[in-house]
């Protein structure tokens, strides 16, 4: 893959590129009203998402940093957007063009004075993994492989600017309306900066990795202080197949149900016995090693999670609360799904949307064990977030909905679920972690 020796780094820069890929998709939707003359409009439409996604995706890995992010959450929210999107903005996770050496080392000469073959015994300048934020590096030192993670210049400082930037687009993808609509953007832009602190990285990575060995079949990288900085993260080199790779050709399902096991576990503990969560779960943030353990990746993306969010959250996902509707309206104002200021055909509506999200999202909760190799379950979730990103009716209503807490904790729910359907795991103990 081509390297890159510059990255857009000021808001004119950066816009001009997001206004040319404006134009491209513009032109692919003239094409798109001539393909539908001739051909079917599903196949038309098909080709015109394809055309876009590839047009926008094109754009962004140039662009690195927050827009680029915000694709790579996107491909998560499998029911939300079209195929194209998902399987292009998929690739953010962990491939997309690097920098070149010569930028690699002025980064190293400005953070640490030097160059990095003074600061390691052995430093490959051609990058090993590339992604949104940063890219990964192989060094040696003291005989330790070791992994040294570099942010792209310029991401730190243009978050702001980027958001704004795409914010018209979600507020038109996720129907938001309201002048208290700020709240989630806010909420995304104050986790981009922590995750650009790579101190503050680290010191969640240490905290993180210390409280969950005690979780069977999980390994984690120790982390090194004296050759890390704000914008440079050297860590231990961790041997392994990224979980998609690993899915690809696993045939064994005793070893699909172990790591489905760790990685649940992993996630429940963090969430109900640390309040805290790595609320970054996509495939290039873990690892299956040699011997069939569970590496994590990368825990930068760190969301606490407030006792007035979590105590209503699980509450909601008993089958009890689901079933007592005194109980369920209660919580679903609690969360601020539910608003004074809804109409009478909101409240219905909504009362009844979410009704039927719950009893369908939170049924692994209802049972000692789950089994998330059922096609059946995910084929549920895919058709009911396909018809209500169809509706008419919800296009009329004010998608402005719930706590800002819910963006990362949806996020990390819908991408541990892929995870675990992705690994096939069976007879998954939901409440495991209680034991650890």
């Amino acid at each position: 893959m081509k390297s890159i020796d510059k990255i857009p780094t000021s808001k004119i820069q950066r816009a001009s590129k997001l206004i040319g890929t404006g134009a491209k998709v513009g032109v692919n939707y003239l094409k798109y009203y001539g393909d539908k003359l001739v051909n079917s409009e599903e196949e038309a439409k098909n080709r015109l998402d394809k055309n876009n996604a590839d047009d926008i995706y094109d754009s962004l890995k140039q662009l690195k940093g927050s827009a680029l992010k915000v694709a790579q959450m996107l491909s998560m929210e499998k029911s939300i957007l079209p195929k194209a999107y998902v399987e292009k903005f998929s690739l953010a996770q962990f491939s997309v063009p690097p920098l070149s050496p010569p930028l690699v080392i002025k980064t190293f000469k400005k953070y640490f004075g030097k160059q990095p073959n003074e600061l390691y015994d052995s430093f490959n300048p051609v990058s090993v993994n590339a992604a949104s934020i940063g890219q990964v590096h192989k060094a040696t030192k003291n005989g330790k492989n070791l992994a040294v993670k570099i942010q792209y210049p310029g991401v730190a400082d243009s978050i702001a600017s980027d958001l704004a930037m795409v914010k018209p687009i979600a507020i038109k993808m996720f129907n938001i309306k309201g002048k208290d609509s700020d709240k989630y953007f806010k909420e995304v832009e104050d986790k981009l900066i922590e995750e650009t602190n790579y101190l503050l990285e680290i010191k969640q990575s240490k905290e993180i990795v210390e409280a969950c060995k005690i979780i069977p079949n999980m390994q984690f990288p120790s982390y090194y202080e004296e050759l890390s900085s704000e914008r440079i993260i050297t860590m231990d080199w961790m041997e392994g197949d990224h979980l998609s790779e690993f899915v690809a050709y696993n045939n064994n399902q005793e070893l699909s149900n172990k790591l489905g096991q760790a990685l649940w576990d992993f996630y429940m503990f963090q969430i109900h016995q640390l309040r805290k969560v790595h609320a970054d779960p996509h495939p290039g943030n873990f690892l299956v090693s040699e011997n069939g353990q569970l590496i994590a990746l990368d825990f930068g993306c760190i969301k606490t999670i407030p006792d007035d969010f979590y105590v209503p959250y699980f509450e909601l996902s008993k089958k009890e609360t689901i079933d007592n509707q005194d109980l369920f309206l209660e919580k679903m104002y609690e969360l601020e799904i539910l608003r004074k200021d809804d109409s009478q055909e909101e409240l219905e509506f909504f009362t009844n949307l979410f009704h039927e999200m719950l009893s369908l999202f939170t049924q692994p909760f209802h049972s000692d064990t789950f089994n998330f190799s059922d096609q059946k379950f995910f084929n549920k979730i895919s058709e009911l977030g396909e018809k209500y990103s169809k509706s008419s009716e919800l296009r009329k209503m004010n998608g402005n909905r719930g706590s800002k807490h819910f963006i990362y904790i949806n996020r990390t729910f819908f991408g541990l679920y892929n995870l675990m359907f992705d690994l096939k795991a069976k007879n998954v103990k939901i409440n495991n972690f209680k034991t650890l």
